[in-house]
């Protein structure tokens, strides 16, 4: 019996009738079609979202985004890549209907349009919500690190500055000694001429010139990093290392693991992040009340006591029951007595904390160490019993907070303060990793999206949000299918 035979290649063929013919009518590129010409461009505030009146005719871009969408689903990115496509495959040729643009300005549609991917990304999730694709009662919020177009050697510490100024002085001094000793020896022994020693040395002391240019930089905008390829990017932990990434913080909803929101931030760290995102996701799921959950980096007094005050209900991850005092509105105080286990709270638009017993505590100085301020309150630390302070003498109360976060001045009139107490349902912590780790998984491993393109907070959201778009839209793909999601569409 003989094998299965392939075409002859010389034989003719014809494709189908028609460019329609090329994909049927369950691929998902017909949704893609089908909601981005549902957009209003100029609504989004795409740039060029009409003709010109004269001169070359430009590339819709509705199809241009058409094209990052489809890419971005199908683990192609590259704006090179993605120009290669519309030459060879056929879906792409179907979406694009034969349009091939060049990889320039694929490129530069997704720079020039950052801010309106967003807008799209936006869109979208209120198209899932008139779907009823999220319960709108719990979110989890985490972040992830994801690897910007910077390396490790173009980022700058102080530490890492001091180690090569150290070098650097060491190189040049052995280059004049090299210097002296060739004047006491013979020409023919001469490992470098005089001239190419001078010559290494002012390359050296160029180098000094910029590692120490960069050193006064940081210390005059108190930056603790300087990345030159990227600036807005950092140094952070990533996968047991230490790379230059950007933190991407995003909200999922339980009922369907899709996206509500995300932000890009420099810091490494999640602390103070809970507070805005949890008002994100209340804005975008336009609820009054939301359960947030959230792993133990999001662990902060201050930030749980503003989200329960705006109807914000956190769950953080090996928490344990806590009691703070924080501001209210009553004409007087509440009764404070003891407390075992209570926080401070920080009142950043006063600069001003309130122990557990109640008290409230000015900022007296800085410590050396970065990110570190003492508060005080003298009378009422020296006749506290409460365990809250750390110092022996009793007099000074430590908060750790960033530098950033202070301000000159504070107002403690008509200040009255109320006791609470915030605890974590271990139900609903069992269930952060599945709904928040779902999105990041998938989008790292799957659609090959762990690392950057672009740079720049502002291009890297853009980045970012096509890249939510497709992880989104294949979700209700998956849920929903292709012809309810082009008719919930067209309705």
């Amino acid at each position: 019996m003989n094998f299965i035979n392939a075409e002859d290649r010389n034989q003719i063929t014809f494709m189908p009738d028609t460019i329609d013919g090329y994909v049927d009518e369950n691929n998902p590129v017909r949704v893609i079609d089908a909601y981005i010409n549902s957009l209003d461009l100029a609504e989004l505030e795409f740039s060029r979202s009409q003709p010109n009146d004269t001169g070359r005719p430009m590339y819709d871009p509705k199809d241009l985004l058409k094209l990052y969408v489809y890419g971005y689903i199908n683990r192609l990115r590259s704006s090179r890549r993605l120009e290669t496509e519309t030459k060879r495959n056929l879906e792409v040729i179907w979406l694009m209907r034969k349009l091939s643009p060049d990889h320039k300005t694929i490129a530069r549609f997704r720079r020039d349009n950052s801010d309106a991917l967003k807008n799209v990304f936006r869109n979208f999730v209120k198209l899932c919500t008139k779907l009823e694709l999220y319960g709108k009662e719990l979110v989890a919020i985490d972040g992830s690190k994801f690897k910007a177009v910077n390396s490790k050697n173009r980022n700058f510490t102080q530490n890492k500055l001091a180690y090569r100024l150290a070098n650097i002085e060491a190189k040049i001094q052995e280059y004049l000694d090299k210097l002296d000793e060739q004047d006491k020896q013979d020409a023919a022994n001469i490992e470098h001429t005089p001239e190419e020693i001078a010559a290494i040395i002012a390359g050296l002391v160029k180098r000094k010139e910029e590692y120490e240019g960069y050193r006064e930089e940081m210390k005059q905008t108190e930056e603790t990093q300087k990345s030159l390829t990227d600036p807005e990017s950092r140094l952070m932990k990533y996968k047991g290392d230490t790379e230059v990434c950007y933190n991407v913080q995003a909200v999922v909803d339980s009922k369907n693991k899709l996206v509500v929101d995300y932000d890009v931030v420099s810091q490494a760290q999640d602390k103070n992040l809970l507070k805005p995102m949890g008002e994100k996701a209340k804005e975008m799921l336009e609820v009054e009340h939301l359960i947030v959950v959230a792993d133990t980096g999001y662990d902060s007094a201050s930030d749980m006591v503003d989200c329960i005050e705006n109807g914000i209900i956190p769950h953080i991850s090996r928490m344990e029951d806590i009691q703070v005092c924080v501001e209210t509105d009553n004409s007087e105080s509440s009764s404070v007595t003891s407390f075992t286990n209570g926080r401070c709270v920080y009142i950043a638009r006063r600069n001003i904390a309130v122990c557990p017993m109640g008290q409230i505590l000015y900022p007296k100085s800085y410590k050396a160490k970065p990110g570190a301020a003492l508060f005080y309150n003298g009378k009422a630390c020296k006749e506290c019993s409460c365990r809250c302070t750390e110092s022996k003498s009793m007099k000074q109360f430590e908060l750790m907070m960033r530098k950033s976060e202070f301000s000159k001045a504070y107002d403690d009139k008509n200040f009255r303060v109320k006791q609470i107490t915030i605890s974590s349902d271990k139900n609903i912590l069992k269930q952060r990793k599945c709904i928040v780790e779902h999105p990041f998984g998938t989008i790292k491993r799957t659609m090959d999206a762990g690392y950057l393109l672009t740079k720049g907070k502002r291009n890297v959201r853009g980045e970012l949000s096509l890249t939510f778009l497709a992880y989104n839209l294949k979700r209700v793909l998956n849920i929903v299918g292709v012809p309810q999601l082009i008719q919930a569409i067209q309705a």
